[in-house]
């Protein structure tokens, strides 16, 4: 099996695996948690447990990455975590390390449903907050967290790919012009530590304030740029301005973190558009989004990122 290729996995699987390595919970239910992600699956196991495991080779590291850091972070986070409760080895011909959480109750977040977003936008901040101050010695490098160039070849071939949709309504001129503008943006303070991949399906809120952040495997240390994604794949324009003033984030910050959660919607877009409706939805809404900010502020913030 190749490294990008998904690993089939199933209840009956899960429950093997948990019976041969954790026998005392080998007799408790076992229950596929729907999911859009792309790199794990989910399994309810029991009442008070979730098993993760990794799909593709490309996820395995993210488990040991989650069971060496989250009990560290755990206390130094203003929300809940996902609990490691066990971890799990190779076996039944499955071929990756897994992992057993607490189970973490709440629902995901969808753009445009929020009941109390501005809340939400103060939740969020202060989690990011608390990420950043975190101090933790030998911290790996967080996924995607390098300079903006970096995504530059990955984020030009996803434009050229979806100018061969266009059914799906891209703008690729104007996009190209916000992405060209943020390379232009200096490089801001850090590295700092990050999650790295708040996406809306790794916010878990209820009633509208935010109580738990899971997947942590893209985590590390970067651009603190990288989380400011809520801001264009969740928070409407209002809960937007709360973010930001809430984490004081400058104009060259925020018009290269626009610019990254531009790029990941443009790439996830040709990826995801027929095979996963909940990763593409939100891909269409950030790009919406960032267009309409940019419109909006009348390309003011970058201009002042460059010092213009």
């Amino acid at each position: 099996m190749s490294a990008g290729e998904r690993q089939p996995v199933g209840e009956g699987l899960v429950r093997r695996l948990v019976g041969g390595r954790f026998p005392r919970w080998g007799r408790l239910p076992v229950e596929r948690v729907p999911s859009g992600g792309t790199v794990n699956a989910m399994f309810r196991l029991g009442d008070a447990m979730v098993v993760r495991l990794p799909l593709t080779e490309g996820g395995a590291g993210d488990v040991a990455a989650e069971q060496r850091w989250l009990p560290r972070l755990a206390p130094l986070l203003p929300v809940a975590v996902p609990e490691v409760l066990g971890a799990g080895e190779p076996a039944e011909g499955y071929p990756y390390p897994w992992s057993v959480y607490r189970w973490l109750a709440g629902e995901n977040p969808e753009a445009g449903a929020l009941t109390a977003p501005e809340r939400l936008a103060e939740d969020l901040a202060a989690f990011v907050t608390a990420m950043r101050g975190v101090t933790l010695p030998d911290a790996p490098a967080a996924h995607r967290g390098g300079p903006l160039s970096s995504l530059d070849e990955e984020t030009r071939a996803a434009v050229e790919a979806l100018r061969a949709i266009p059914e799906e309504g891209v703008d690729c001129d104007a996009v190209t012009a916000v992405w060209e503008d943020a390379l232009r943006a200096p490089d801001g303070d850090g590295p700092v530590w990050l999650h790295a991949d708040l996406m809306p399906g790794n916010l878990l809120v209820d009633a509208g304030r935010l109580t738990s952040v899971i997947d942590f495997g893209c985590l590390g240390l970067g651009d603190p740029s990288c989380d400011l994604f809520p801001a264009w794949n969740l928070l409407p324009p209002k809960g937007r301005k709360v973010f930001r003033a809430a984490l004081d984030v400058d104009d060259a910050s925020w018009t290269r973190g626009r610019a990254r959660t531009l790029s990941q919607a443009l790439i996830a877009l040709p990826e995801y558009r027929t095979t996963n409706e909940s990763m593409a939805r939100n891909a269409r809404h950030v790009v919406r989004e960032v267009l309409e900010d940019v419109r909006g502020d009348g390309g003011r913030t970058a201009r002042a990122a460059r010092g213009r």
